[in-house]
C-alpha cells in the first residue's frame, strides 16, 4: 500500500514539474519577452487570414517581423554553438526565417533562393552583435577587436562560399533539366562535377527526334512512284530540314536545348536504290571537341506493282533501322 501511494505521489510530482516547465515556456514572465513576440506573430497571421488586399499583406508582414524577433530573442538567451564555429544555432534558425521572409512566395514556400542565401544571412546575423556593445536600453556601435575581426571575416566568407556552392548545385540541376542530353556526356575531365548516377548511353532527345521523324519520312516515300521519290531525294535537305524543325518544336518545346539540335539528311546511291541517313546533330557543349550526332539509316528501293490498267510501274519501298546509333565526331559532308 505504501509503495502504491509513493508511486501515485511520484506521478503527481512529475506531472506538476512538467506543468511548471510548460507554463514557464508558454506564459511570459513579463510583457516585454520573446513569448509576447511569438504570440503577436500568431495573432497577426490569424488576422491576416481574415483580411484581404493590401491590409492582409501589411498584417502578414508584421507577423513575420514578430516571429523573427521572438525566435532570435529566445535562441540567443542560452546559445548553442554550431560545432567548430562561434555561430549560434539560433542564428541559423533566425537566418532561415529571414530568408523565407525575404525570398519565399505563396506558391512555393521553400525556393532555391532561400536555401542559397540561408548560410550568408545566418553568418551576418551572427556578426551583427559583434558591432554593438551595451545593454538593450543603452547600446551603441563599436568596432570589433582585431582578433574578433578575423573570425568574423572567416565566418562570413566561408558562409558566402557555401552559398556559392549551393547556387552552383541549383544551376547544374537546372541545366540537366533543360539540357538533359548533357547527361549522356562524360565528366571525367571535370574538377568540380562528380557523376552520382549511371551515365546515359545515348541522349534520349536525339533519339526522340529520329523516332518521330522516321514515320513521317516513310509516309511520304513508301508506295510513292519512283520518279517522285527521286525528285524528293534531290530536295531532301530542305524537306528533311523542315520536317525536323517541326518535330523538334513539337517534341522538345519544353526544353531549352531544342535550339541545339538540328536535323539533316545524307543521301547515297546503291546498286539497287538509295540510302537515306537521317541525322540528329547536337551543336551544344560536349566533351568531344567535334561533337556528336545520331544516325538512323533508311534503305529505299524500287519495286514493281501492277496498276489498274494492268501495267507494272515502279514504286518506292523504304525500310529504316529500328534503333538510332550514336556517332562521336562531326557529321559527314553533304554530297
Amino acid at each position: 500500500m505504501n509503495t502504491l501511494l509513493k508511486d501515485v505521489f511520484g506521478f503527481f510530482k512529475f506531472a506538476e514539474g512538467l506543468y511548471a516547465g510548460i507554463r514557464k515556456l508558454l506564459v511570459p514572465p513579463k510583457a516585454y519577452s520573446w513569448q509576447t513576440f511569438i504570440y503577436m506573430s500568431v495573432f497577426s497571421w490569424v488576422l491576416s487570414s481574415l483580411a484581404t488586399g493590401y491590409v492582409k499583406d501589411i498584417i502578414a508582414f508584421f507577423g513575420w517581423l514578430f516571429l523573427i524577433s521572438g525566435t532570435a530573442w529566445y535562441t540567443t538567451q542560452d546559445p548553442l554553438r554550431v560545432p567548430g564555429t562561434f555561430m549560434p544555432v539560433g542564428a541559423v534558425i533566425t537566418g532561415f526565417l529571414v530568408s523565407v521572409f525575404a525570398f519565399g512566395n505563396q506558391e512555393e514556400v521553400i525556393t532555391p533562393r532561400i536555401i542559397v542565401f540561408w548560410p550568408t544571412i545566418s553568418a551576418l546575423i551572427t556578426a551583427i552583435p559583434e558591432f554593438i556593445e551595451g545593454t538593450d536600453t543603452d547600446a551603441k556601435a563599436r568596432i570589433p577587436k582585431p582578433q574578433d575581426r578575423q573570425r568574423i571575416i572567416i565566418l562570413v566568407a566561408s558562409s558566402m562560399l557555401l552559398s556559392c556552392w549551393i547556387q552552383f548545385y541549383f544551376v547544374m540541376d537546372h541545366w540537366f533539366q533543360q539540357y538533359p542530353s548533357l547527361q549522356a556526356d562524360t565528366f571525367k575531365r571535370s574538377t568540380f562535377v562528380v557523376r552520382t548516377e549511371e551515365r546515359l548511353k545515348i541522349p534520349q532527345n536525339g533519339v526522340v527526334i529520329l523516332e518521330r521523324l522516321q514515320p513521317i519520312v516513310e509516309e511520304q516515300i513508301d508506295k510513292t512512284s519512283w520518279s517522285e521519290v527521286e525528285k524528293w531525294l534531290l530536295d531532301a535537305k530542305q524537306r528533311v530540314g523542315t520536317l525536323g524543325r517541326g518535330v523538334i518544336q513539337k517534341n522538345l518545346g519544353k526544353y531549352e536545348e531544342k535550339d541545339l539540335w538540328r536535323v539533316e539528311p545524307r543521301v547515297a546511291n546503291t546498286k539497287s536504290g538509295y540510302i537515306l541517313d537521317l541525322l540528329s546533330i547536337w551543336s551544344g557543349p560536349s566533351s568531344n571537341p567535334r561533337g556528336y550526332y545520331l544516325r538512323k539509316s533508311c534503305r529505299i528501293e524500287p519495286v514493281a506493282v501492277t496498276s489498274n490498267s494492268g501495267n507494272k510501274i515502279p514504286v518506292a519501298e523504304i525500310e529504316c533501322d529500328r534503333a538510332s546509333r550514336l556517332i562521336p565526331g562531326a557529321p559527314p559532308p553533304q554530297q
